[in-house]
């Protein structure tokens, strides 16, 4: 299997640029290149490409990604430790829908406060206004 760079990312669902971008920072090797400097792909980057990006789709930043991919690259390794990376990730997961969760009672009742009426008797602008300015 040889791909060029768009062939792998439409392979993957990537964008070129977000493909480079992987190279640079270290998440996918540097592939070999054609006599005219195209880069060249292979299964095994396919692969990792597709990793990454299930890996980011689920909201895994990158540091845990290098992590995760360090580990997968160690067959022998004990599980434990991507369990525990995954498990911190959900509790974070978890944090961030708690924050939604209290933004949207809050906006829902800054709505639900609105009377209609002229801009002076907003509760939303009155709501969004700091304290003691009038």
């Amino acid at each position: 299997m040889s791909l060029t760079i768009g062939e792998l990312g439409r392979a993957t669902g990537t964008k070129a640029e977000t493909i480079r971008y992987y190279e640079r920072i270290g998440l996918l090797p540097a592939p070999p290149r054609t006599r005219g400097n195209y880069r060249v792909y292979g299964r095994r980057e396919r692969d990792r490409l597709s990793f990454i990006r299930r890996a980011r789709d689920l909201g895994f930043p990158l540091d845990q990604v290098r992590a995760l991919l360090a580990m997968a690259d160690d067959a022998t390794r004990d599980c434990g430790t991507v369990d525990a990376l995954a498990r911190d990730h959900l509790r974070a997961v978890e944090r961030k829908l708690a924050d939604l969760s209290a933004l949207h009672r809050e906006l829902t009742a800054m709505i639900d406060s609105c009377a209609g009426g002229t801009i002076a008797q907003c509760r939303i602008i009155e709501a969004l206004a700091p304290a003691g300015h009038d």
